[in-house]
């Protein structure tokens, strides 16, 4: 078998967090298996050993030792950050359209407001340049402002 690539050799505070880590048993459960990874694979155990005692595959073996030589411990043990930029459905203004609407009389025939009507009252209104939105953009936006639209109470 070939020589590893990424070889690990923990520092004694790095070894002493590790251990902290994995004994307190708080963190979450990948966050634990990548750090017995690290301290397996400090003690000398081969990725076929630490495979078979953790239950793991050996391309994670391979990239929780590979993470930790090139970007530290941090990236070694810790969930990649997602890069993914959401975009606004709602700006401000139409936020306010919204709330505007669910604060105002159901449409006639009905005893109250539902989300999908709300999502479907929004597209049609003029002052509102949107050509479609989800029930579950409303959902959201509501929330953040804790209004319901099946609150027939006050306040």
């Amino acid at each position: 078998m070939p020589a590893k690539k990424y070889k690990i050799k923990l520092e004694k505070s790095e070894r002493e967090h590790l251990e902290n880590i994995t004994s307190s048993g708080t963190e979450k459960a990948r966050k634990l298996t990548r750090a017995r990874i690290l301290l397996k694979a400090n003690e000398g155990w081969t990725d076929q050993q630490i495979q078979e005692a953790l239950n793991v595959s050996r391309p994670t073996i391979e990239r929780v030792r590979k993470n930790y030589v090139e970007k530290g411990l941090a990236a070694a043990i810790n969930r990649k950050a997602s890069s993914r930029q959401y975009e606004r459905k709602l700006d401000g203004r139409e936020e306010a359209q919204l709330i505007a609407l669910v604060c105002g009389p159901p449409p006639e025939g009905r005893a109250r407001w539902s989300l999908r009507l709300m999502a479907e009252k929004l597209v049609a209104l003029e002052q509102v340049e949107i050509e479609t939105i989800s029930h579950e953009t409303v959902r959201q936006v509501l929330k953040k402002t804790n209004l319901s639209p099946g609150n027939t109470k006050p306040g």
